[in-house]
């Protein structure tokens, strides 16, 4: 996962300028879909004052989350959002990551709780530049293999998901695009921005210490060893401690049937985490004869299983 460099925040446009924009039906203009309803919620929508929203530790309240462009479909495997904030006010972003040859196997992340206050600021400044409102997917122009940023936000009962292309590349001042567009795209950027370092937008709202993020469970990718593909370095190598080889661990992937994806969680995951903590990414895997390279994934509390890649 790549480390988060923190960028000045660019001001935000008007809230009337970007809902505006949502409803842009020019060429190229957003692509807009219906709401997408009730999402699946395991608490009600919080009763104080402000936007609703559910209030519950694994339920998710705003992802941000970049992915695709020009990129080998395995490398997604370890990719995490960029930031993720659930009911209960706690958040999920990307800590300091170490620039060595060979990074540790699991990748930095680290949580910290925000008062309701914090996340009342987040969900008025999601409503302002339009990701409150209908779904929608605003395209660039001239610009190929870059990644699609994507925004969404659970609160007054409905899930909702606004994605850009090329959100970062594209620039605030395309003139290809129509006037509309350009705003609601500038606005988006802007709120990533700001989201990209909670701790100065919020400042005092953030009401508990950063700390390592203890996930419960982990998505693991083993793949067959490639001995040819480390440049003549001399891998490290680690035993399976668990009793499920790698070999019949998970499940094959459809369009990577080569590698196989599986999920631990309680005891097996207390075993397997002395042995992650001292591998790294380049690691081989020896189990049950054969050797392995695994891919990381701690899972975020809304999340479970292996997903479907393209």
């Amino acid at each position: 996962m790549r480390s988060i460099a923190v960028r000045w925040f660019v001001p935000l446009l008007t809230a009337s300028l970007v809902l505006g924009a949502c409803q842009a039906g020019a060429t190229p203009g957003p692509t807009v879909n219906p709401p997408s309803g009730t999402p699946p919620s395991t608490s009600p929508p919080t009763d104080v004052p402000g936007i609703a929203h559910p209030t519950g530790s694994a339920d998710l309240l705003l992802r941000i989350e970049s992915g695709g462009g020009f990129i080998n479909p395995s490398a997604l495997f370890g990719q995490l959002p960029t930031l993720s904030v659930f009911g209960d006010g706690r958040a999920v972003v990307a800590g300091p990551q170490i620039e060595v040859f060979r990074p540790p196997a699991l990748p930095n992340f680290v949580s910290y709780r925000i008062s309701e206050e914090g996340v009342q600021k987040l969900l008025e400044n999601a409503q302002a530049v339009g990701l409150l409102g209908p779904d929608a997917h605003y395209d660039s122009i001239g610009i190929a293999d870059a990644p699609t940023t994507t925004f969404t936000v659970v609160a007054g009962g409905q899930r909702h998901t606004i994605s850009a292309y090329a959100l970062s590349e594209g620039g605030p001042n395309d003139t290809q695009l129509t006037p509309e567009v350009r705003r609601a795209r500038a606005a988006l950027f802007a709120f990533e921005q700001r989201a990209s370092d909670l701790r100065t937008w919020l400042g005092s709202a953030i009401v508990e210490p950063e700390s390592p993020y203890r996930f419960e469970a982990l998505r693991i990718f083993a793949t067959p060893a490639q001995p040819d593909a480390q440049g003549g370095v001399a891998p490290g190598f680690a035993d399976w401690p668990l009793t499920t080889p790698l070999a019949a661990f998970g499940a094959p992937l459809a369009n990577l049937p080569e590698t196989r994806c599986g999920v631990v969680s309680d005891g097996d995951l207390d075993t397997l985490r002395p042995a992650l903590d001292k591998a790294n990414q380049a690691t081989f895997w020896r189990s049950g004869g054969a050797t392995f390279q695994l891919t990381l994934r701690p899972l975020l509390p809304d999340e479970s299983g292996c997903p479907s890649l393209p």
